[in-house]
C-alpha cells in the first residue's frame, strides 16, 4: 500500500466519490475515487488536503481517500 497526498477538487455525496489532484502534479486528477465512509460528507470540500491510499499503484481506481485535513 502507498499513501499519497492530494487536494480534493470535487465530491459527490450521493456516490461518496471524489475528484482528487495528486500533490506534485498539476495535470494528474483522479476522478471517481472512493471516500472512506467514516469521513463526514461536510468535511470533504474542495480545496481541503487529503490522504489517498493506493492498494495497487498500477491501478489508480484501486484507491481510497482515507483522511481530509487542513
Amino acid at each position: 500500500m502507498t499513501l499519497v497526498r492530494g487536494v480534493v477538487k470535487a465530491f459527490d455525496s450521493g456516490t461518496y466519490k471524489a475528484t482528487v489532484q495528486l500533490s506534485g502534479s498539476l495535470a494528474v486528477w483522479l476522478e471517481g475515487l472512493a471516500v472512506a465512509r467514516n469521513i463526514a460528507a461536510a468535511e470533504i470540500v474542495a480545496g481541503r488536503r487529503c490522504a489517498v491510499a493506493f492498494f495497487d499503484e498500477a491501478n489508480p481506481k484501486d484507491a481510497v481517500v482515507i483522511a481530509v485535513y487542513t
